[in-house]
């Protein structure tokens, strides 16, 4: 008979350290998704505990169970159709009375319930001294201190978890009372509730949907089995406000704080040395009204140099298997063979598909080190310190994390704006994050700088593409605000939790889900693209040339010149020969005719065909430009393609490849979920016309000033 798994929800504020616990006890046996409808991150987990098989959900982090925010909604729905064996509440030490709020609801759910004090270690440090067993008889659940960065407590809490698991019944948690007058109420509409409730909710106690409504609870109050309770819960409201002079939900809260109070008066003592906290010395200057945004571009200027410098090794060693792979592939491939399937193989996949996944180390450091700021504390401070910034073009902090996640992909970034409360400012920041260079535009930007600026100055470069993009991008929403998303803005209130040293765990499991995702991209649209770009690079096939290029070359070979002439000879023939095939196929075609367009900002034919497979996905603008520049008898390695590049453009025209890859239009991905997310094909249509014209103007400004004063102009040797 298969083991019944126990299911785990683990539960707790933003910032109470529950992802490292998470990660203790599931490893990377994690399963990541979206719940249905909303943004919001749904994480489970399996793993053994002692005998027992576990299923850990990692709800949302929420301060309360109203239904305030998507993540409070989805945490309840959840729990209310999760079936749940178990909470496991985890609260963060060094702000227990802040966090219990949530613990003395979640106790309504009459759940067996594991309260897991976190961070204990920084809690003590503070002078911060705690009594659990005063704790456990107040709430009525066991408690386990730990810390979850280090791992301490975490076997004490497996078998706190097994004690309870095997327990045949087990403690339930303590439920607040809230006066004589609302515990009435809440007796009474708990029998009204008893009768309507619907089989799929009975596993959540009467009571908790009684007090709900006495809370007026959007979520609980939409329920149509509670239809008719909404009038008697109104007019208990009433009777609770006219006997205490204040509304029930506000006397309830009181209570829940009232408890809070109580027990950590009596079971936390604080030492008479009570040390300053380390953050607050460190914010006095990281969130500095005048030193925290060159703090921040500085951070940012070094994550830069971090993945360029880091990067280089790994990218090398890719590199040479792609090269070799390719000419293995050509050594044992039969002379005349099916040659359209060696170079579909070749130049298609894996010039294609290699040349991006070449770029994969750069990513995944890049991640690697904003994982490592968001550990840390630094992201939060980011947020707080660009919310003053960002006001000044319309918008506010909480605006400022969906663009930061911009840096890594728009799609989850522009989902991310659902828990932007104003409409306006919502739209506003939908229409600028694809300005933010996500992760895609980082294998055209390690393509160009090695190529055309020296090591000293690649960093910078970097650092630049990313800087303009912001400029940019709250430019745009200062006049989108200004115009047809006028109105007034929010105040916002960001949280600062203490700084801390994230684990290499979490770090690594964060870095290998970015990683997951890019392989799953580059091997599955990525692929196809790059298979599409190749047949339009092939077809229609020239067979009459201008030059007949057999005859020179066999010319050139009996000349009897030196060898490395004639082989330079050769190779230049070739590369005209290929040209010329290149010109004449669709893609050629096609780029020929942008290419009258986008003359004016330094843009030739190829250039102007690598960006339609660029629509598809920004990491194919490589890849076919890998293809448009490679030569029959080689692949388009990346220092090859650098090599091709510096001989062909300009450092200006570089930058403007990258300038216009940076503000053109976002990929098909990106497009889709702006329509979806505005619900307005106007909308998207707009989006699309204001970056292209972005992207032009921009561009054209910046290649023929550039031109006019002779700046990059020279072609490197």
């Amino acid at each position: 008979m298969e083991q019944r798994i126990f299911r785990i929800a683990l539960a707790g504020n933003p910032n109470c350290g529950k992802t490292t616990i998470f990660n203790q006890l599931t490893g990377t046996r994690q399963h990541v998704g979206n719940y249905p409808g909303v943004t919001v991150e749904r994480k489970s987990g399996f793993c053994r505990i002692g005998d027992l098989q576990t299923e850990i959900v990692d709800l949302p982090g929420i301060y309360s169970l109203s239904s305030s925010s998507p993540e409070e909604k989805v945490a309840f729905r959840e729990l209310m159709n999760g079936d749940i064996d178990m909470i496991l509440n985890v609260i963060d030490s060094g702000n227990a009375q802040r966090n219990l709020y949530l613990t003395t609801q979640l106790a309504e759910l009459d759940l067996p319930m594991l309260l897991v004090f976190n961070m204990i270690d920084d809690a003590e440090q503070r002078g911060l001294h705690f009594d659990f067993r005063k704790f456990e008889g107040f709430f009525g659940a066991p408690v386990v201190p730990t810390v979850g960065s280090t791992g301490v407590g975490m076997q004490e809490l497996r078998d706190a978890i097994v004690a309870i698991a095997r327990e045949p019944n087990p403690q339930r948690p303590v439920k607040p009372k809230y006066g004589p007058k609302t515990d009435q109420a809440i007796r009474a509409l708990t029998e009204e509730v008893q009768v309507l409730q619907r089989p799929e909710t009975r596993r959540i106690p009467a009571r908790y949907f009684a007090i709900k409504l006495l809370e007026c609870d959007s979520e609980i109050c939409a329920r149509p089995e509670f239809a008719s309770l909404l009038a008697p819960a109104a007019d208990w409201r009433r009777k609770i406000s006219t006997r205490n002079g204040i509304n029930s939900e506000t006397l309830m809260a009181d209570y829940r704080y009232g408890v809070i109070a109580g027990a950590c008066r009596e079971a936390i003592k604080l030492s008479n040395e009570r040390r300053r906290q380390l953050s607050d010395s460190i914010d006095r200057i990281a969130t500095n009204r005048f030193l925290g945004l060159p703090i921040f571009l500085l951070m940012m200027y070094l994550v830069f140099m971090f993945t360029f410098v880091i990067g280089q090794y790994p990218m090398d060693a890719l590199e040479w298997f792609f090269g070799k792979l390719g000419d293995g592939i050509n050594a044992v491939w039969p002379v005349g063979s099916a040659e359209f399937l060696r170079r579909l193989l070749v130049e298609g996949v894996i010039g294609g598909v290699g040349g991006v996944l070449v770029f994969l180390p750069n990513i995944l450091l890049l991640f690697l080190a904003i994982a490592f700021l968001e550990g840390t504390g630094y992201m939060a401070r980011a947020a707080f310190v660009m919310d003053g910034f960002m006001h000044m073009f319309g918008l506010h902090g909480k605006s400022f994390i969906p663009m930061l996640l911009g840096f890594g992909c728009s799609v989850p970034a522009i989902m991310a704006t659902r828990t932007i409360e104003s409409e306006r400012d919502r739209l506003t920041t939908i229409m600028v994050i694809p300005f933010m260079s996500c992760g895609a535009r980082l294998p055209i930007y390690s393509m160009i700088i090695p190529a055309f600026f020296a090591v000293k100055y690649q960093a910078l470069m970097m650092w630049l593409m990313y800087l303009i993009g912001v400029v940019v991008a709250l430019g745009c929403a200062l006049l989108l605000k200004s115009t047809i998303f006028r109105g007034d803005g929010e105040v916002f209130v960001m949280e600062l939790p203490p700084y801390r040293m994230p684990t290499l765990q979490s770090i690594v499991i964060q870095m290998w889900e970015r990683a997951v995702m890019y392989l799953h991209k580059a091997g599955t649209l990525i692929l196809f693209a790059s298979v599409i770009l190749f047949f339009i690079n092939t077809f229609p096939e020239k067979t009459v040339f201008e030059t007949d290029y057999p005859a020179e070359i066999a010319a050139l070979e009996a000349s009897g010149r030196g060898e490395e002439e004639i082989a330079a000879g050769v190779a230049a023939l070739k590369g005209d020969m290929q040209n010329e095939k290149l010109q004449y196929s669709t893609a050629g075609r096609i780029g020929k005719a942008l290419a009258t367009v986008l003359a004016p900002i330094g843009f030739d034919w190829r250039v102007s065909s690598a960006l339609i497979g660029a629509f598809a996905a920004k990491e194919v603008f490589v890849a076919q430009l890998g293809i448009l520049f490679s030569v029959e008898d080689s692949e388009a390695s990346p220092a090859m393609l650098q090599e091709r590049l510096r001989s062909t453009y300009t450092p200006l025209q570089a930058f403007c490849i990258m300038l216009f890859c940076l503000l053109t239009i976002p990929c098909i991905a990106t497009m889709a979920i702006v329509k979806r997310e505005t619900n307005s094909w106007k909308l998207t249509g707009f989006q699309i016309l204001l970056y292209t014209v972005t992207a032009y103007s921009l561009t054209f400004v910046v290649f023929q000033v550039g031109s006019l004063l002779r700046i990059g102009t020279g072609f490197l040797q």
